[in-house]
């Protein structure tokens, strides 16, 4: 299984043009395009999902650079998710500002 880093995307892209453009490479078992938590628009990056390695490798050598809706995709393998230091958004404790 690798998970595939897909950056550059259009905000008009979407998961079926998306998957249909790694398809020709290989079987896709999931895509994902992030969007904004409060306001739902897609924030330009998403994941895809391949089971088979060498299917993966090939449609990220194939389809970096390439353009998508005008805009050349940035498409590598996703770095492993890191633990985030917790302190930061949320609300305040100390009302005294």
């Amino acid at each position: 299984m690798k998970n595939i880093f897909v950056g550059n995307l259009s905000f008009g892209a979407t998961e079926s043009s998306v998957r249909s453009l790694f398809e020709a490479y290989g079987t896709v078992d999931r895509v994902s395009i992030v969007t904004d938590r409060d306001t739902g628009q897609a924030r330009g990056f998403g994941f895809v999902e391949m089971s088979v390695n060498a299917e993966a490798d090939r449609a990220i050598n194939e389809l970096n650079g390439r353009e998508l809706d005008g805009r050349a995709m940035n498409v590598n393998e996703a770095r492993p998710k890191t633990d985030r230091a917790s302190g930061g958004g949320g609300q305040r404790r100390d009302k005294r500002w």
